[in-house]
């Protein structure tokens, strides 16, 4: 994670005691300040999640990133590396430590900072920005282990109790509700502009995120316990019509050049060790007439469309196998963040759970359109065409799988794949060959740091055990 080093300096990791502050100890230097306006604050920060969350680059000392693993787990993405890895369900305590680290010390704590001196100085359009990217941040924690410290977090203590997963849900939608409220008031002095690479302060667009993170929230809990899946999804109905409505909303970090120290994460992805697509991704694709494989995965050496089937002998030449492309894996590419499409796939299946099947149809083509038209193809053209009408129409039988599947796809390394193969069993998937575990992981393990100075009843669980809202059927 070379470039995060310049990234996130050291003015500020303003650590107050936290319940994982045993992660980094940095002591007082005066030619630091621990005092900064928050223009100074937000740019690290955004910098930050979308390279070291969303982007899953933490090459140094190949730590292991949740966003990659998630790629394994539901078999994009395929590691040519002698088994046995995270690919086939290999995941310690120890490996998450540096994931965790960047979570709580690099990224929630200086929200925390960048919300309560935004709130101080009446500069409400930098809370909005810092309550979205908290709710976003503490999503993407829970979803992967469930409980999590946060509400006492931030207390001054070394041993700190876990929010309940349904406690933190409540948490995020309360968040995101005082972000749209605050985007209402004054936007104060200071507002975001260059310092936000996501939206270069347009405050609208913030919104629109806002309204997409509690969408996928209410989406989410369609079969958590206590929850009805007409009503999750009438509401999330109700938040997505406020969401994005082009391409051109959806959050995206634009800041990376390519040049030496500033690659895009997903560029670096691929040299780690030679991550490439996995067959079971490419044969989909390929079985189907996808128009996006020949973008989203470059051929072979020898120009055939072959994915690595996880858990087989390592390749002595990378090469064999196709690489992913340049959309994604360019130096320059950018990090998206939250795409347009996964509201449209969300409205498509509340649409669906509601029984409103004639507007689910609508949403289906409007939401594979978007894709293609994302990733440069003529919407207009035959080849699109004629794969939007083999996916259609949507039935009673076929709606919930065809919608998860068109949303991995225009999803692609995204992890909001891995919390839908967990809700609805789609796109389906087997376990890999040579996994350590005989089923598909269904959560992450806590970091090591946690177990050994911060010890809770909720740590002593398996991959295989399933988070609150992953109730069985």
């Amino acid at each position: 994670m070379k470039k995060l080093i310049y990234i996130v300096p050291l003015l500020i990791l303003i650590l107050a005691g936290t319940g994982c502050k045993k992660f980094l100890n940095v002591n007082h230097d005066p030619n630091n300040p621990a005092d900064v306006q928050e223009s100074l604050l937000l740019f690290p920060i955004e910098a930050a999640l979308t390279t070291t969350v969303a982007g899953g680059n933490m090459t140094i000392g190949n730590y292991t990133a949740t966003a990659v693993v998630d790629c394994y787990w539901t078999q994009q993405v395929a590691f040519n590396q002698p088994p046995p890895q995270p690919d086939v369900y290999v995941l310690q305590p120890a490996d998450m430590d540096q994931q965790w680290l960047q979570f709580y010390s690099t990224i929630l704590q200086n929200l925390r900072i960048l919300n309560s001196k935004a709130e101080a100085n009446s500069n409400y359009a930098y809370a909005v920005v810092a309550k979205t990217l908290t709710a976003y941040t503490l999503g993407i924690i829970t979803d992967h282990v469930g409980d999590a410290p946060f509400s006492k977090a931030f207390d001054g203590k070394t041993v700190v109790p876990y929010d309940t997963q349904e406690q933190l849900y409540t948490t995020m939608q309360s968040l995101l509700d005082s972000a749209i409220a605050e985007s209402a008031l004054t936007p104060g002095l200071l507002t975001p502009g260059s310092d936000d690479p996501i939206y270069n302060g347009a405050m609208d667009n913030w919104v629109k995120f806002a309204y997409a993170l509690k969408a996928r929230n209410d989406i989410h809990l369609t079969k958590a316990p206590g929850h009805d899946a007409v009503t999750q999804s009438n509401l999330a109905l109700q938040d997505a019509a406020k969401a994005f409505t082009s391409n051109a909303d959806e959050a995206v970090n634009r800041m990376y050049t390519g040049a030496a120290g500033g690659e895009s994460p997903w560029s670096e992805i691929p040299s780690n060790g030679g991550n490439v697509p996995a067959s079971t991704f490419v044969d989909d694709l390929k079985s189907r007439n996808d128009p996006r494989l020949r973008i989203l995965c470059d051929t072979s050496a020898d120009g055939l469309d072959s994915g690595r089937v996880i858990g087989t002998p390592q390749a002595t030449d990378v090469a064999v196998y196709s690489q992913i492309g340049s959309f994604y894996a360019d130096p320059a590419a950018p990090v998206y963040v939250f795409n347009y499409t996964e509201i449209l796939f969300i409205q498509a299946e509340a649409a669906f759970r509601t029984g409103d099947l004639p507007s689910a149809n609508l949403f289906f083509k409007y939401g594979i359109n978007a894709s293609m038209s994302k990733l440069g193809l003529d919407t207009t053209s035959a080849k699109v065409t004629i794969y939007v009408a083999s996916r259609s129409p949507l039935t009673s039988g076929n709606a919930l799988q065809r919608i998860i599947e068109e949303k991995f796809v225009s999803n692609f390394l995204n992890m909001e794949n891995y919390n839908d193969w967990r809700r609805t069993g789609f796109p389906v998937l087997s376990p890999v060959n040579g996994g350590v575990v005989p089923s598909i992981p269904r959560r992450e393990v806590y970091p090591l740091a946690e177990l050994t100075a911060n010890p809770q009843p909720q740590q002593n669980i398996l991959i295989t055990d399933r988070v609150w809202w992953d109730a069985a059927q």
